[in-house]
């Protein structure tokens, strides 16, 4: 039922105690109160949350609230078996308790600009709230494209522009923390030195270090999925932006990174037994145990999903090429993996050295003017150093230098025709 309660103030407080439910809203006028009362009590019934003071409700005849888009979407990827990820379902279960009764043409821009920012108060950051925009624009897209909605994400985009400005919406912080060898062996030994802990998160790292899966891959690798004699395992439905659903990949199990992922792999069966699973273990609770090793042992700024990072770029560092490395990562665009790959500056000493000691030891070739190409630049190798300035200059400036060459050739023998032309000289009395 519901209470109302004149204030000090003047205004109305209204109260509705329904099914277990209470809820509270104040009003200038004591209509207003009683009109939120009666939705607020339609509301509790229908089992949806009520609305706030001047949210608009989808009662209207015709009117369809953001909530019905939501389940509305949802029921359409299950219909067609298309797997709605934890992290998806979850920003849309977020959305649809801040605009659940709301119909969808009252989500405005201020609205939203409102809903943006007391998500930053409560410490979204710019990344995580460009992704609830994101999934906003395509609930309302697929219901106008699928079901007719007569929807408008116009609102939805000016929203994101003036938030943007604000720097509340953006990409995400690319990170560039790199374990150090150190951290990672006390850390490994700390993982694999704890009686209390039943998950191997110590072996579990070094293989991310080996083959540069994230962790939910690596807790759902399967033994009937590795190719012993290829030394190669499948990593099924593999993240994609996407198309992850039947996504396998087979990933090289290499010992190219300081860790032999084979060797590590043969290392779990032993002690586990040859399981469905290689890792049978909660990828959360793996996380968990790592953030408490690093915890313990005061490092600071390290996530497992940076050993991932590490991977690539130390695949990188031993000499893989980008489309090599790419087989391991995962990466189908090239482009992304120049985040994944944060190389040392230090490191680019001893690739200084090994180059210059291969230019002095390398025999020098004698050949005529043909072209090689040799890692992808056009060289030409001559005998004599004229050649070779020759061979370096452009065309232009070898036809100035002909024609120069022509001239002063043509010009000095006009010169020593017209010396010899001339009269010899006359022998004087006495010579």
């Amino acid at each position: 039922m519901a209470t109302f309660t004149l204030l000090k103030s003047g205004a109305w407080r209204a109260q509705v105690r329904r099914k277990g439910a209470y809820v509270a809203e104040s009003f200038l006028r004591k209509t207003e109160a009683l009109a939120w009362a009666r939705e607020a009590e339609l509301a509790i019934d229908g089992g949806i949350k009520p609305p706030r003071r001047g949210q608009p409700t989808a009662k209207r005849k015709g009117v369809v609230s953001f909530g019905d888009l939501v389940d509305q979407h949802l029921q359409d990827m299950a219909d067609v078996k298309r797997v709605v990820q934890r992290s998806k379902r979850f920003t849309l279960e977020l959305l649809k308790d801040e605009f659940g009764n709301t119909a969808h043409d009252a989500l405005t821009r201020e609205r939203l600009v409102e809903y943006g920012r007391k998500r930053a108060r409560g410490g979204a950051g710019p990344a995580t709230l460009a992704i609830d925009f994101a999934f906003l624009n395509t609930v309302l897209t697929h219901a106008a494209a699928v079901h007719g909605v007569p929807t408008s994400t116009e609102q939805v985009k000016l929203a994101r522009a003036a938030l943007s400005r604000l720097g509340l919406v953006g990409k995400s912080t690319e990170r560039d923390r790199r374990p150090t060898q150190d951290e990672l062996d006390h850390l490994t030994a700390f993982l694999d030195g704890n009686p209390r802990q039943g998950i191997p998160a110590g072996r579990m790292a070094r293989f991310a270090v080996a083959t540069a899966m994230r962790i939910e891959e690596i807790c759902r690798i399967r033994w009937a999925d590795v190719d012993e004699r290829k030394r190669t395992v499948t990593v099924r439905d593999r993240k994609d932006p996407r198309h992850k659903e039947g996504n396998h990949q087979r990933v090289p199990l290499l010992d190219a990174t300081g860790y032999d992922a084979w060797a590590l792999l043969q290392e779990q069966g032993k002690i586990t037994g040859h399981r469905e699973r290689i890792f049978p273990y909660d990828s959360r609770s793996v996380s968990a145990a790592f953030r408490r090793g690093c915890r313990e042992l005061e490092i600071e700024d390290l996530r497992f999903h940076d050993l991932r990072h590490e991977a690539a770029s130390r695949l990188f560092e031993a000499g893989f090429a980008i489309e090599q490395v790419a087989l391991v990562t995962g990466h189908k665009d090239w482009k992304m993996l120049k985040r994944y790959t944060n190389l040392r500056p230090e490191g680019l000493h001893a690739t200084a050295k090994e180059l210059k000691a291969g230019r002095a030891t390398a025999p020098r070739a004698k050949s005529s003017l043909r072209p090689q190409r040799v890692q992808n630049a056009f060289v030409v190798e001559l005998e004599g150093d004229d050649d070779l300035d020759s061979a370096r200059m452009s065309r232009k400036e070898r036809v100035r230098r002909e024609r120069n060459k022509k001239q002063t050739t043509t010009g000095k023998a006009a010169y020593d025709k017209k010396l010899d032309a001339l009269p010899r000289r006359v022998p004087r009395e006495g010579d």
